[in-house]
């Protein structure tokens, strides 16, 4: 345990020095960290718990650190070519027009529609998470890291792709034209209407943040409830709750076109590196023996 105190102290040092001193602290990375630590050292139940978790503090750490070299300085960003292929694709007709689907949705919404827009796209991490708090307090430890961890190594892929493929969101496109700047931050887009029903700035807040706006293909908010959908089903979920996933994922690659985030392409993508990613893992990574014997371990340790 003493070893676990030094290493666990000094990583969050390190992390909160390296943020504020490289990347830029925030409020959310303190309040990370210190929930990380009380979680840690507050209960043996709660130590194993966040230990079944911390793949998502290594993929917010991730998605942050991609700051430090921005994917547009690898390759040109795609912002016109993604748009007419939509319209190519998936173009609908209005009086003679053709626009992307996201355009229609802009000029034809509904109140109820942007409430369950927001309410299906606030479930984007914290549903991920709520399933692997489940397995772990079901006793599945052993699905239980395996879903946190594929949820990790899916999002490596599609960061990945990020810097193959810098592209815009089409909310760029329709509010900014085809020219990239790049000082430009993130937008709340069409979820702007959300935070007005309910009168608190939540995807506001959120999106002020955004590490890099070129980062649309592929979606990993389609990837994200597509791969705890996944896990459902692997480790023979009652049916209510694959129905909820199922419900929760298909809200949410809806929203992400109905709110202008993403194009339906993005979407298609993220389902697609979902898929791959845990077929990857699964089949491939889980089958490597020193993977299988450090996932055992690790197994051991949070049961």
């Amino acid at each position: 345990m003493k070893k676990e105190v030094v290493i666990v102290l000094t990583g969050s040092i390190a992390f909160l020095l390296f943020q504020w001193l490289v990347v830029g602290l925030i409020t959310g990375h303190i309040i990370m960290v210190v929930l990380f630590n009380l979680l840690f050292f507050g209960h043996t139940m709660t130590r194993k718990l966040v230990m079944t978790l911390l793949p998502f503090a290594f993929f917010e750490m991730s998605y942050d650190w991609m700051r430090l070299y921005p994917n547009y300085m690898v390759n040109a960003i795609d912002i016109e070519g993604i748009y007419e292929t939509e319209k190519a694709l998936f173009g609908i007709t209005v009086d003679g027009t053709v626009m992307i689907p996201c355009e229609y949705f802009n000029l034809h919404h509904s109140t109820v529609a942007d409430l369950l827009a927001g309410l299906f796209y606030l479930c984007w991490v914290p549903g991920p998470i709520a399933l692997a708090i489940w397995l772990f307090f079901k006793g599945e430890r052993g699905y239980a890291l395996r879903f946190t961890w594929a949820f990790l190594f899916v999002n490596l892929i599609g960061f990945a792709g990020y810097y193959l493929h810098p592209t815009a969101p089409p909310w760029y496109a329709l509010y900014y034209g085809f020219e990239p700047d790049y000082s430009m931050v993130g937008n709340v887009a069409g979820l702007a209407r959300f935070d007005e029903l309910i009168g608190i700035p939540v995807f506001s807040t959120i999106y002020v943040n955004n590490s890099n706006i070129y980062a649309a293909l592929p979606s990993l908010h389609a990837a994200y409830m597509t791969v705890a959908t996944l896990y459902a089903v692997i480790s023979r979920q009652k049916k209510w709750l694959i129905t909820v996933c199922c419900i929760i994922t298909a809200g949410i690659w809806w929203t992400a076109v109905y709110s202008c985030h993403h194009y339906i392409i993005d979407v298609l993508a993220g389902i697609a590196t979902a898929l791959v990613g845990v077929a990857l893992f699964e089949q491939v990574l889980m089958r490597w023996r020193p993977a299988r014997r450090w996932m055992d371990n690790y197994t051991e340790y949070v049961s």
